[in-house]
């Protein structure tokens, strides 16, 4: 639970660093990134509650009808296709996320997924609806990494490039961001960012994706021979693309932090203001933290920025429930009670 949290927000005070200089009071606002990545874990919470209850489900659908609420709250204008719903249901959107108020303030664009809310069909591989390799493909996905104790390193990779496509049809974003997952997903129960990526991890399946996590060493070597460079932080992140997101945030972790010290909240705090300076420094302190967060947990965060984060409850809350989600089915299922009889109002299935 404690590597969950510390994922989940260390990603939200990522993107909220990255934003910027942190202001010595006040809150901290969220970024678009944070917003998405809070709909992507409420997506898969719905997507577990219905197939236990149906019996069958297509997770990446369910999660792009989680991405169609995001828009509804910000007022964003989508297909008409997916307004069906609003005049399908009482209530809609509907859910968790629905009655948080920062979730209707614009902290951000994510110019490729608003394309792809305006097109008549859900995208994907075989049927892009944008050509973009932009950063909000991985960082919106990477608390997909926590499915990595449920399911096989595979399917966890299918499943992310598959969630990735839905906005980002660029073949390297969406399997940047399978790597990603992967990656992240070691992070949770490895020792150490050396030991996640210590040995290239072979997806039969997927070899561009193999081919991407093998690269993953090239980077954390490149930070144990120059770490906390500014110049090599940029040559490696150039951009804002997925793979740069990636690339930075490894090189970031990788160089916090020095040989034989132990990572204090002051050390992770430190990471982020370093990856903010990266060209695209909000979806690089974004990856960063994520990492950081996975690998030494909640307790790595400074509670003081926690408290003044922006989403910081709320975010929490979704990294709680989704473990419980995964380890105890609170809804219950088809032939089984509720232990918590309000799960389904908070997460329905659909």
């Amino acid at each position: 639970m404690g590597r969950v949290r510390g994922l989940v927000l260390g990603l939200a005070l990522g993107d909220s660093v990255g934003r910027g200089a942190v202001p010595p009071a006040g809150p901290l606002l969220a970024g678009v990134s944070t917003q998405l990545a809070a709909f992507t874990i409420e997506g898969v919470i719905r997507a577990w509650v219905r197939g236990e209850h149906r019996g069958i489900c297509h997770p990446p659908s369910v999660i792009w009808h989680a991405y169609c609420r995001w828009a509804a709250l910000q007022g964003i204008e989508t297909h008409e296709r997916h307004r069906r719903w609003a005049a399908g249901t009482a209530r809609w959107p509907d859910g968790r996320l629905a009655g948080v108020p920062e979730l209707r303030e614009r902290r951000g664009s994510a110019p490729a997924i608003v394309r792809a809310l305006n097109r008549p069909e859900q995208g994907g591989i075989e049927r892009p609806s944008t050509q973009s390799r932009g950063c909000h493909a991985l960082t919106r996905s990477l608390p997909l990494a926590v499915l990595s104790g449920n399911v096989a390193p595979d399917a966890l990779a299918e499943l992310a490039q598959d969630v990735a496509a839905l906005t980002h049809g660029d073949p390297l974003a969406y399997r940047t961001t399978a790597a990603a997952a992967i990656l992240t997903g070691r992070c949770l129960t490895a020792g150490s960012l050396a030991d996640a990526v210590a040995s290239g991890l072979r997806l039969p399946r997927l070899p561009e994706v193999s081919e991407i996590l093998d690269e993953a060493r090239t980077v954390c070597a490149a930070a144990r021979q120059a770490p906390r460079d500014r110049a090599r932080l940029a040559v490696i992140a150039p951009d804002a693309t997925a793979r740069s997101a990636l690339s930075g945030g490894l090189y970031v972790a990788a160089s916090w932090p020095g040989p034989g010290e132990a990572v204090d909240p002051a050390d992770a705090v430190d990471a982020l203001a370093f990856a903010a300076t990266a060209p695209d420094g909000q979806s690089v302190a974004a990856v960063t933290g994520a990492l950081l967060g996975a690998l030494h947990g909640a307790g790595v965060w400074p509670d003081g920025l926690l408290g003044r984060l922006e989403l910081g409850a709320i975010m929490d809350t979704l990294a709680r429930d989704l473990v419980a989600q995964l380890t105890e089915s609170p809804s219950g299922g088809a032939y089984g009670r509720p232990k918590d009889p309000t799960w389904l109002t908070r997460y329905p299935g659909w």
